[in-house]
């Protein structure tokens, strides 16, 4: 359904504030979909950092920023569940990509993950986006890193474990993001064969005050301990939270207390600290 098929199936009877949101929505909805085809995205860097080491990043997480006509960002909540399930969520996932092997090429030190929804595998575009990247660069594989929410993965568990085995052979890793956030069957995360769960950040905010919170997050870790998954924490945005994580063993963090996402990391600047040609 594109964006004037949503428009006409607008109720006009509806409550002037319904209307009005749904007529937001479907303009938010068009400037992604003009950003998108004239490549007004960038990516945005975010460190994902050791444990015992928080100075020490083990990778950066890639997060896809679209632009509107004035160049400000477009706030991701106000269209990403929307496009989930269109052809323009498929589109943004291979931007998405593209950007990140860019990335990769250009960075030979980095470790990146990028996200895409389950709906993409098999999308045409996508594949064929993968597939000149590793082309292009031999290394590039065993530095990308696939995040699929959890959400995504059990709308086609099936699907999923067939495209990880088959990525997996080609040395790229996955991460399940949002882990505890949905309804995972633990039957389907032993299959899925990821490599990384990130846990949910609802389950972090001050988790060292939280003794519900602190029970759960020990569950977690145990539960991807025992099928050899690397644990990530979201949104650590305390050092109390960090300092609680660290002592019930998570093996890395990510937040604000470890660094925002920047569209300006550090190997894109020059000894000045100013962009580099690039």
């Amino acid at each position: 359904m594109d964006i004037k098929e949503v428009m006409a199936k607008v109720d006009q009877t509806d409550s002037p504030l319904s209307f009005a949101t749904s007529r937001r929505r479907t303009s938010t909805l068009e400037m992604v979909a003009a950003a998108v085809r004239q490549k007004d995205v960038l990516l945005a860097f975010q460190p994902v950092v050791t444990a015992n080491r928080p100075d020490k990043p083990a990778f950066y997480e890639g997060l896809i920023r679209i632009l509107d006509d004035n160049h400000n960002v477009l706030p991701a909540a106000e269209f990403i569940h929307v496009v989930e399930t269109q052809e323009l969520g498929r589109v943004i996932d291979c931007t998405a990509l593209e950007l990140g092997l860019k990335s990769l090429a250009e960075e030979p030190s980095l470790r990146l993950s990028i996200n895409m929804s389950a709906r993409s595998i098999g999308y045409p575009l996508w594949t064929e986006v993968l597939n000149r990247g590793l082309a292009n660069d031999s290394t590039a594989a065993e530095r990308l890193i696939l995040e699929i929410t959890e959400s995504s993965a059990m709308v086609m568990p099936d699907l999923v474990t067939v495209f990880m085995a088959e990525m997996h052979k080609r040395g790229i890793c996955f991460a399940l993001d949002d882990f505890g956030a949905g309804f995972t069957s633990f039957r389907y995360l032993k299959e899925f064969y990821f490599d990384i769960v990130k846990i949910d950040g609802q389950f972090v905010r001050n988790i060292h005050l939280d003794s519900g919170n602190q029970v759960l997050m020990q569950a977690l870790i145990s539960i991807s301990q025992h099928f050899d998954m690397l644990t990530v924490a979201e949104a650590v945005e305390l050092p109390e939270e960090s300092a609680f994580l660290n002592s019930v063993g998570v093996d890395c963090m990510q937040g604000y207390l470890f660094g925002r996402p920047t569209t300006m990391p550090h190997w894109l600047e020059d000894e000045d600290g100013k962009m580099a040609a690039r």
